[in-house]
């Protein structure tokens, strides 16, 4: 049975459901927690050095493979062969939207910063999301965003319009990838999509997506003692993790908002539009 969220994602394993869910854990990905927010990390610094490290090599082994191929088609194909045309077009179209694909990659690594926290307030129903424009599973980008690598998305989102999905990534280690499916309200048509827990082993991610809804749902399951900053210690999470990473003001007093009329008030106070 295909995805009943449209279009459906390259690689769809499977829809997450929302709700309770007894298969649940926040791991080591938990910043912090309260009885209004929680906060999840979404890259550890672990991945981030290798993935860095992985996306930089390849970027500049690319560099002079493009140039060989290009100069072997335009400049020492004298003779034209047919062979060696056909051969070194082929390579030069292969590197080149290899490259296509590295750089965002590289840009994710090198851009995204303090592990893309993902804030979920329980009592307003909201997600807050500051990352990297490339930190997600886009294939086509604009070239000309490229010159941006600084380019980030500051976002407000409705838990009720996020649907997890699972997707696989074709490794040679199986890893499995949760994102959220941004939909337009009521329907299964998606918009948008955020990454939501990235290139993990098996069903691991899924262990936090079922944390997170039982957060949601203020399911004792979800048990907000486990997160890296105790809970008294909210000063010293946003002072290390939120202050200086661009969060709009008002976001990050929107992160306590208890009601709907408080956030309201909250916007308003920014004069943020609504």
């Amino acid at each position: 049975m295909p995805s009943k969220y449209r279009p459906q994602r390259f690689g769809w394993i499977g829809d997450l459901e929302k709700g309770k869910n007894y298969l649940t854990s926040p791991e080591d990905r938990l910043i912090y927690a309260n009885d209004n927010y929680c906060s999840l990390i979404r890259q550890k610094l672990s991945d981030k050095i290798f993935y860095t490290f992985i996306y930089f090599i390849l970027f500049v082994l690319l560099i002079p493979a493009i140039l060989l191929c290009g100069a072997l088609l335009f400049i020492y194909n004298t003779d034209n062969e047919i062979e060696i045309t056909l051969l070194s077009t082929i390579a030069l179209i292969t590197c080149c939207i290899t490259i296509y694909v590295v750089i965002p990659g590289l840009y994710q690594s090198l851009f995204s910063r303090r592990g893309s926290p993902i804030i979920f307030n329980r009592k307003t129903g909201k997600v807050y999301v500051n990352e990297s424009y490339f930190f997600s599973f886009r294939f086509w980008y604009n070239p000309l965003v490229f010159l941006h690598p600084n380019k980030r998305r500051i976002k407000e989102y409705d838990w009720a319009d996020l649907h997890g999905v699972a997707i696989h990534n074709y490794s040679p280690y199986s890893l499995v990838s949760d994102i959220l499916m941004v939909c337009k309200p009521g329907t299964n048509q998606t918009i948008d999509h955020i990454m939501f827990d990235p290139a993990r082993i098996g069903v691991g991610s899924h262990l936090i997506w079922g944390w997170v809804n039982n957060y949601m749902i203020f399911d004792k399951l979800a048990d907000p003692s486990r997160s890296i900053y105790p809970t008294d210690q909210e000063d010293k999470f946003k002072q290390e993790i939120i202050n200086g990473q661009g969060w709009p003001k008002w976001m990050i007093e929107a992160f306590n908002a208890t009601t709907q009329d408080e956030l309201t008030n909250i916007k308003q106070k920014y004069q943020v539009k609504q």
